[in-house]
């Protein structure tokens, strides 16, 4: 009996751990796009790429992630566009979180000092050519730690797709206990597997920051 029951909660962790893996790295890779985009509109010489990016940041950074993918999900139908379980965690993680990225790629870029940018001036580089080779280059490397942060609380956050009715790992836990009437057993094996996850996580910033800057590696 013992064995059946192990084998049936087995079964569950791995079906919620394909979609808490989806989410985190889809949700990741929306942030981190998201990050760069309205980081760098907050530093944009342009007043009204400026103001925008402010006010995605604030809107997201300003309310519950809680409401936003209950928003994306349930609200957003009434205006003729559904979304499935799946791509509004997506949304929902990936364009909070990102709103979280965009200050850390704002205040690494404006860590840079300005006698380097007056250099870029006299060497008659464009602002993109800046960017590109001057400031970017320092910046990233700075980023990483937060980033890496910011996909951990992303991963842990992934739970609350629960509530929308998508199967992750926090799903399946409560599904098996439902079934089973054991609480302690599935969600001890959850919280061990969010604890790998977050060693995963942790490993790959790792690599990532000794790649970028091999004299620095400290996460």
């Amino acid at each position: 009996m013992t064995e059946l029951v192990l084998s049936d909660l087995l079964r569950s962790v791995l079906r919620g751990l394909e979609i808490t893996v989806i989410l985190t790295i889809s949700g990741s890779i929306l942030a981190f796009v998201c990050a760069f985009v309205f980081g760098l509109g907050r530093v944009s010489r342009w007043r009204f790429i400026r103001v925008f990016s402010v006010c995605y940041i604030e809107l997201f950074r300003g309310t519950s992630v809680f409401v936003q993918v209950f928003w994306l999900y349930y609200a957003l139908p009434a205006f003729g566009l559904l979304l499935s379980p799946l791509l509004a965690g997506i949304l929902g993680l990936g364009l909070n979180v990102g709103a979280y990225g965009a200050e850390v790629v704002r205040s690494a870029v404006q860590a840079t000092g300005r006698d380097q940018y007056e250099a870029c001036c006299a060497l008659n580089f464009t602002r993109y050519q800046t960017f590109r080779y001057i400031i970017l280059p320092q910046a990233f490397p700075r980023m990483l730690p937060v980033f890496g942060n910011n996909m951990v609380e992303l991963m842990k956050a992934s739970s609350i797709v629960s509530l929308i009715s998508l199967s992750d790992i926090t799903f399946q836990a409560q599904q098996f206990r439902i079934r089973t009437g054991q609480t302690f057993l599935p969600f001890a094996v959850t919280l061990i597997v969010y604890f790998i996850l977050y060693l995963g996580i942790l490993f790959f910033i790792r690599s990532v920051t000794r790649l970028a800057n091999p004299q620095k590696v400290k996460v």
